[in-house]
């Protein structure tokens, strides 16, 4: 005897969830409704079975193919327009002429026993059987009265409140003798509740209900769907899932990971390799597809999310669906009845209110409150480029797929033939993802020179060289080991301009990649003494006279990371005692939390009073930045330290330019004013302040982060370079960092962050501007509004994330103050603006 499940519905009231998968295939517990349909075929000996499909049809014979992996056959009849419940049936006639058959949806979770149904068909010879079910609220169902003997006496499809007679309906379940094909018409839309079965009934044929006591729920609604989830949970209903108890009701698939000290509350289900991180709390009834990440201080209750979806630190879902490959980032709140589609990213502090509906492949822009569904509007990512170049999490929003397509896309902007350099920190994701940027250069006709695990700025020097194009580098993002970094260099090593990301970004949007014909596929190579030869060079650009004679000490931490693979090269020459720390390469802890920089800094400080050294530098994991400690052991503050290295290059030089962001404070001006040299300003982004660098005056150049240029020997932010001129500085003025840092004016200079969605940022700028009528402006990054008295106020939106960046620099911390809180409420009244 032969099954045929009905899988051709489009599951209209279910959107988002069916917008691009037929609802047969929506998951139950991890596996989809129609599998569970299958093995209760399976378990009451029906093995051969007819599938019914219409609606993206494709995607369920993919999924289930002949149905040997669940031990079954499968044949599949196509309607090529919908033909209806008994249409369908009529389609698959061919293979149902010789036997009795069972008609089942594909997408109802049940559990009826199929074999005691089909003993109360044929004890009653009946030609048609329809499966009942009593139901609390049967309005959404066809009723059907029947006898003391089960005859059926009356149909009534989808009644109202006052029409309801019966609590009995009709579940879709059917046993049928293969004659009632007769009574459907080929190729007509026909369905058997409202066109058959009356027709049939009336002319006095022989219609049986079998009132089932199994379990059984039409997933129709977002509702009807989350109570299915619970019901297996609860074990309300016999479906088969792999899992085992980790707890009472906590069941976990193989792979699943879980912390001990996340907080589990069961009945819940953990999908296959999910993970589950300590703090994170899932409550009752919730249910974590496979390769799905919660990471510490997110809360779940009801809520079904699927598969490969990223659950950020401390969001909050309650009672909603979560579709495929969606990422829910830090703090987002997603409340009950919501639903969100496959592969759409809710961002950082994002609010989806209940009920709330958002179609597949959306952005929900950062600190957005969402109380109308979203269907149509689309947020794809502004720019790719942030101020890193481009980043994200690893295997979240950091693919090898992805490298794969920037790579090719980068490639594309090249000539075939061009070379490019490749490098990376210690960081295993790093290693991986530099493999895909390897493969897809090469795929695409571009030579790749690998520097393997280098610091950025050997990585940089080794991109400017001589018939090199161009350089890419993975680097993990400071203060995030979650996250990388995809760095982007042009011909001299430093990172893209804006017009060239622009370019990148253009052919990776488009998709317009170019590949290589077989015989063009070019070449890696590994060069030799990559870091020999740029310690040589900076060394040769470096004037580090007087070191040798000022025997000086100095405490060096390399923090694990790439700067202690070039520091033996460099320190065997400079001629000075040096006492390293942390100089090995960490593949498990590429870059360190705040809370790990402070504590390795505190370290740094005491090791540098007690060994009375002249100064410490802690360099970033890649060897770009640089932190200072004077020789008192007190740590100099980035804003601070910006300034003293500026005072000891301008009071060497007595002359030339230097290149400053805008954001700096103005105590900056009066250093250079008072050794004769004059101040670039510039836009804050690096690309803007390395093609300041460039210019032939310009004796030195900051961002006031830690990163520092050294223009003599390159144009780009280089924390090795830094530390070889600052110890000649030291070692020829004879002052220490203290004694210098002393002569300098405190700067009065406040920051403040306003979050402001993206579609009113233009609306804040229009209304800084219309403020600061009468007042100097410069519009260099932003809009800085100038004071009489020499205090300024600048404002300038993100290009990154959906918050405004306020400065205020004053003569006294009041006046700042003051500055700052009154841009604030200009910026906040405009960000809130309707």
């Amino acid at each position: 005897m032969k099954a045929v499940v009905m899988a051709g519905g489009e599951g209209t009231r279910l959107r988002p969830m069916t917008a691009n998968q037929p609802k047969p295939l929506l998951p139950i517990i991890n596996r989809p409704i129609m599998e569970h349909v299958l093995r209760l075929l399976k378990r009451h000996g029906f093995t051969e079975t007819v599938v019914t499909v219409q609606f993206l049809a494709a995607l369920i014979r993919n999924y289930f193919g002949d149905g040997d992996e669940l031990g079954m056959t499968l044949h599949y009849a196509t309607e090529e327009i919908p033909l209806g419940t008994a249409g369908s049936v009529k389609n698959a006639a061919d293979k149902l002429r010789d036997d009795r058959f069972l008609v089942i949806s594909g997408d109802a979770l049940t559990d009826i026993d199929l074999t005691d149904m089909l003993r109360f068909h044929r004890e009653n010879r009946a030609l048609v059987t329809i499966g009942l079910k009593r139901v609390p609220n049967p309005l959404e169902f066809g009723i059907i009265i029947v006898d003391d003997n089960g005859r059926i006496q009356r149909f009534l499809e989808k009644p109202t409140w006052g029409q309801v007679f019966s609590d009995t309906v009709n579940t879709g379940i059917y046993i049928m003798e293969p004659s009632v094909l007769d009574e459907i018409a080929p190729g007509q839309s026909v369905d058997w509740s409202s066109d058959v079965f009356p027709d049939m009934l009336e002319r006095g044929c022989r219609l049986f209900g079998y009132v089932a006591e199994g379990y059984w729920e039409d997933v129709g609604t977002h509702e009807s769907y989350l109570k299915a989830q619970a019901d297996v949970l609860e074990g309300k209903v016999k479906v088969d899932f792999d899992a085992f108890e980790l707890a009472p009701g906590v069941w976990a698939a193989e792979g699943a990971s879980v912390d001990p000290e996340a907080v589990l509350k069961g009945p819940l289900y953990i999908g296959d390799y999910a993970k589950v991180e300590a703090g994170a709390e899932l409550r009752e009834y919730t249910v974590l597809g496979s390769n799905a990440v919660v990471k510490e201080g997110a809360f779940l209750h009801r809520a079904v999310v699927s598969d490969n979806v990223y659950v950020g630190p401390a969001a909050h879902l309650r009672g909603c669906v979560i579709g495929k490959n969606t990422d829910v980032m830090t703090g987002a709140r997603i409340e009950e009845n919501a639903v969100v589609g496959d592969e759409c990213v809710i961002e950082a502090e994002a609010y989806v209110s209940s009920g709330v509906k958002i179609y597949p492949f959306k952005t929900i822009e950062a600190g957005t409150v969402v109380n109308t569904s979203v269907i149509w509007e689309s947020r794809g990512q502004r720019s790719l480029f942030g101020p890193r170049g481009v980043s994200g999490l690893v295997n979240v929003e950091i693919t090898p797929e992805l490298c794969v397509r920037l790579a090719s896309a980068y490639a594309t902007t090249l000539r075939k033939g061009d070379t490019v350099v490749t490098s990376r920190d210690a960081s295993r994701a790093a290693r991986a993802l530099k493999r895909a940027v390897i493969s897809a250069l090469n795929s695409s006709a571009i030579n790749v020179v690998d520097l393997e695990a280098a610091a950025l700025p050997v990585a940089r020097f080794n991109t400017s060289r001589e018939n090199v194009r161009g350089g890419i580098a993975v680097r993990t993002t400071a203060g995030d080991p979650q996250s990388v970094d995809i760095v982007f260099m042009d011909e001299t090593g430093a990172d893209l301009s804006q017009a060239a990301q622009r370019k990148l970004e253009r052919v990776f949007s488009r998709q317009e990649y170019r590949r290589a014909f077989p015989g063009e596929i070019a070449e890696l190579t590994f060069p030799a003494r990559a870091v020999d030869t740029y310690a040589r060079e900076l060394l040769a650009c470096i004037d580090m006279s007087g070191v040798k004679d000022a025997e000086m000490k100095v405490v060096v931490d390399c923090a694990g990371g790439t700067s202690s693979l070039v520091l033996p090269s460099l320190l065997g020459r400079a001629g000075v005692d040096v006492l390293t720390v942390n100089n090995r390469l960490d593949d498990a802890s590429p870059t360190e939390t705040l809370a790990e920089r402070r504590r390795d800094l505190q370290r740094l400080a005491e090791l540098v009073a007690s060994a009375r050294a002249a100064f410490g530098v802690r360099f970033d994991p890649v060897g770009e930045r640089v932190s200072l400690v004077d020789e008192m052991g007190q740590l100099i503050s980035e804003e601070r330290a910006l300034l003293v290295v500026l005072d000891l290059v301008a009071a060497e030089r007595r002359g030339g330019r230097v290149a400053l962001p805008v954001t700096t404070t103005r105590v900056a001006e009066m250093v250079c004013r008072f050794h004769g040299v004059q101040v670039d300003w510039t836009a804050t982004s690096l690309d803007t302040l390395t093609r300041s660098a460039r210019h032939p005056d310009t004796i030195f150049a900051g961002d006031g982060k830690g990163g520092f240029i050294v223009p003599e020997f390159a144009p780009t932010v280089d924390g090795l370079a830094v530390f070889l001129r600052l110890l000649g500085l030291v070692a020829r003025t004879r002052l220490s960092l203290s004694q210098i840092d002393a002569r300098i004016p405190e700067a009065k200079l406040l920051k403040r962050t306003v979050p402001t969605p993206w579609a009113h940022k233009g609306a804040v700028m229009r209304s800084v501007v219309e403020a600061a009528e009468g007042h100097r402006l410069d519009t260099t990054d932003g809009v800085r509004v100038v004071e009489d008295d020499g205090s300024w106020a600048l404002v300038l939106p993100d290009p990154a994330e959906a918050v405004t960046h306020l400065w205020a620099e004053g003569h006294d911390m009041d006046t700042a103050q003051a500055l700052l809180e009154r841009w604030a409420r200009v910026v906040e009244q405009a960000a809130g603006a309707r």
